[in-house]
């Protein structure tokens, strides 16, 4: 998925960022604001991993949103 969508709907998707990574407090990820890379640097902080496992972890959070964000687009009028 285009991390631009990702970033363009960050306040609805905060919920599923909490969600996957329950570790990350709601000021990090306000911090974050869809931004790819500060993500990715949250997401060692808080769990003590390598830069390429938090992206690897990005790419498949945001795999897994595409139909999320399909079916919100289609609900819209």
């Amino acid at each position: 998925m285009d991390w631009n969508r990702i970033e363009g709907n960050w306040k609805q998707l905060k919920g599923k960022v909490r969600e996957k990574w329950g570790k990350l407090t709601d000021d990090n990820i306000d911090i974050v604001a869809g931004k790819r890379e500060q993500l990715a640097g949250k997401i060692q902080e808080a769990y003590g991993i390598a830069k390429d496992d938090a992206e690897r972890q990005i790419d498949e959070f945001s795999a897994s949103l595409k139909d999320d964000l399909d079916k919100d687009m289609e609900r819209r009028p």
